[in-house]
């Protein structure tokens, strides 16, 4: 299973001058920048914070609708970033106090100071600082380890390396997430940065050194687009029994074809979906029995994936992994889609993936794209 959910709060942080008093919360691009003199000094940088509400996932976990064990990725959407080096790389922490989204964006004129900022955590007006008595800060975070309740001192950093200038951000933050929902630390949002601090003397470290590392843009959650920020839970929801239904030989897998029984054409937002799918030889062997060769259901092995993709944009929403195996009952295939994970009025395709041959050296990955398509709707 892949759920996601859609951020309540989030800004970029902008150091330098009067900048450092600046609110951007209401700015439809996030960014970490790095700036440089032509004498290789560092002018400004930037930091982001986001944040989640959690209180529905912890209610889910407790009912037991999701299980603890779930992994949780921080999924934001490439938005033209400029002069990346080849490789870069971008790190996670839990911020350590509150902070006030505010509604400034970074030029307006004047500037808007109601809101977080490099300098404060609320506003410039109450002087609600970052650190008591200081000009700079650019926020505060947990890095390290913390002990969990369970007295067990697990990290919260997390990170992700890029490759290029094009990558979205996928990042795993399990280990952060985890936190908050033991109780250990505040959910007060991610800190999002690169390594090491403005001014200091680790010339090793990105964000401080002298080294040009370019400007990463991320779409935020005031974008207009259909790629705001959201955090992806993935979990292993599969369940896998055979009955009475045979298996189809490895040679019948070279040409099979999908359908969907009871495929509706959309869907509501709030809704919990079974999906049922089944799979058939494309061209079954003639025989004189009377029932319907489509009610003679095979199933597929246990490697078997489906994914979801905008039908628009093409961009996959859930990817083929371990959270999204096809499970199997004594009538056949299905999956479960929690539909108020995904945006309405949007169409998406479903996609399938079978992996025969598991594990041996004649391992086949095969891809079916049938045209399956559903809206979401208001």
């Amino acid at each position: 299973m892949h759920y996601f959910i859609y951020p309540n709060s989030d800004s970029t942080l902008y150091e330098g001058g009067a900048s450092s008093s600046i609110n951007s919360g209401r700015d439809e691009i996030l960014e970490i920048v790095k700036h440089m003199n032509d004498d290789g000094s560092v002018v400004n940088v930037s930091r982001v914070l986001i944040k989640f509400d959690l209180t529905s996932i912890s209610q889910s976990i407790e009912d037991g609708l999701i299980p603890s064990s779930a992994d949780f990725y921080l999924n934001l959407y490439d938005a033209n970033p400029s002069e990346l080096t080849s490789e870069d790389e971008l790190y996670a922490y839990p911020v350590s106090q509150s902070w006030t989204e505010g509604s400034g964006k970074r030029f307006d004129n004047p500037t808007t100071t109601d809101g977080c900022s490099w300098r404060y955590r609320t506003n410039e007006t109450t002087a609600d600082q970052w650190v008591s008595g200081s000009n700079e800060s650019g926020g505060t975070w947990y890095s390290g380890s913390v002990t969990n309740l369970d007295s067990v001192a697990r990290s919260v950093e997390a990170s992700q390396s890029f490759t290029n200038e094009t990558e979205d951000m996928r990042m795993k933050v399990t280990n952060i997430v985890q936190h908050w929902l033991s109780g250990s630390l505040n959910n007060d949002g991610f800190m999002l940065k690169r390594s090491g601090s403005i001014g200091n003397d680790d010339t090793t470290q990105p964000e401080g050194n002298t080294t040009h590392y370019g400007n990463f843009s991320f779409f935020s959650r005031q974008t207009n687009t259909v790629f705001s920020p959201r955090l992806e839970l993935v979990w292993d929801d599969s369940s896998f029994t055979t009955g009475s239904l045979s298996a189809f030989s490895s040679s019948e897998l070279d040409d099979i074809v999908f359908y969907m029984k009871g495929l509706r054409p959309e869907y509501k937002e709030n809704s919990k979906v079974r999906f049922r799918v089944a799979a058939r030889n494309r061209y079954p062997a003639r025989s004189f029995a009377t029932a319907s060769v489509a009610s003679d259901i095979k199933y597929l092995p246990q490697t078997s994936y489906y994914s979801i993709r905008d039908a628009k944009t093409e961009d996959v929403i859930v990817p083929f992994g371990s959270g999204s195996k096809l499970s199997l009952d004594s009538t056949g295939h299905y999956f479960n889609v929690w539909l108020n994970g995904l945006q309405s009025e949007r169409s998406y395709r479903i996609l399938y993936k079978v992996v025969s041959g598991s594990g041996t050296v004649d391992e086949t990955n095969t891809f079916y794209d049938e045209g399956f398509t559903f809206k979401v709707t208001l």
